[in-house]
């Protein structure tokens, strides 16, 4: 089976075991989160930094990282290229992201995420029997399933909405040139912002949230880790009411204290022993003289 064909069937697989139809998904973040149990991170990272998985073999755990970005579409794909990498239980090396030789993992995990992103079936439900298609249809799929033009015009020719040639000539569009084209370039500004911002793992987020309204936990570990100053997750967590709990000191009361075994021999002792620091001629004496 070759790399598009195993990427395709995972996608359609994953999309079927978790009830997902053939429909454009939401936030892809939480699917994620929800689904596998995997901690994701939308974190600030250098510009060529997209994405990464890791892998803790003595936990057991695995973690996915996306940077922050203006271009949603994009932290879109990549998260959904990295869960491909998780299902496949891919180990990526150093030379992973080569763009001059993509690996033949690298390939599956892009057909995983297209196929999950934009399933073929559920491209043909959105369309029917339109035909021939403009940029107008292509904005409208760009749009409906957040995937960009490059994925959506490649999904469109498997489809066979749209022959090579378009194809190739529709890749070179960004998302931004159809949102403005076709009037809804306020929602992309909308995914813009969403897309920039960090965010923290849900699971690790609650836990520490849980742990703050315990009193075990300061407000700033939790604003540390969304990212906001202390006054913002303060100010949040009051607002949701979740404030720390009071956990007040227990006095015992006299009558309930455990009676005292103390002797007072030695003390006594000590009490009628001489005082040697005393001048002898303060000592009185008694008797005639």
């Amino acid at each position: 089976m070759s790399a598009e064909a195993e990427g395709r069937a995972a996608g359609e697989r994953f999309r079927q075991e978790q009830s997902l139809g053939v429909q454009p998904l939401g936030d892809l973040v939480a699917i994620i989160e929800q689904a596998t149990g995997i901690d994701v991170a939308v974190l600030e990272a250098d510009q060529d930094q997209h994405g990464m998985m890791m892998r803790d073999p003595q936990r057991d755990a695995v973690f996915i990282g996306v940077a922050c970005t203006r271009h949603p579409m994009r932290q879109r794909s990549t998260l959904a290229h990295e869960l491909g990498h998780v299902l496949f239980a891919d180990v990526k090396d150093g030379s992973a992201g080569a763009w001059s030789h993509r690996s033949a993992e690298e390939i599956r995990a892009d057909a995983f995420a297209r196929h999950l992103l934009i399933p073929i079936e559920g491209l043909r439900e959105f369309l029917g029997e339109r035909g021939p298609l403009t940029q107008a249809e292509l904005s409208e799929v760009v749009q409906r399933f957040l995937v960009s033009p490059k994925i959506a015009a490649i999904a469109l020719c498997q489809a066979g909405y749209i022959d090579d040639a378009t194809k190739q000539e529709w890749r070179t569009l960004t998302a931004p040139r159809l949102a403005t084209r076709f009037g809804w370039s306020d929602q992309y500004r909308a995914l813009q912002d969403d897309s920039a911002r960090r965010r923290a793992p849900q699971r690790l987020l609650a836990r520490a949230i849980s742990a703050y309204a315990e009193g075990v936990l300061s407000v700033q570990a939790i604003a540390t880790l969304r990212g906001i100053t202390r006054q913002e997750a303060e100010t949040e967590l009051r607002e949701a009411g979740v404030v720390p709990a009071e956990h007040p000191v227990a006095w015992a009361e006299p009558a309930d204290l455990p009676d005292a075994d103390v002797d007072l021999a030695a003390l006594d002792e000590a009490l009628g022993a001489p005082d040697h620091d005393t001048d002898p001629s303060d000592v009185k004496t008694s008797g005639n003289g």
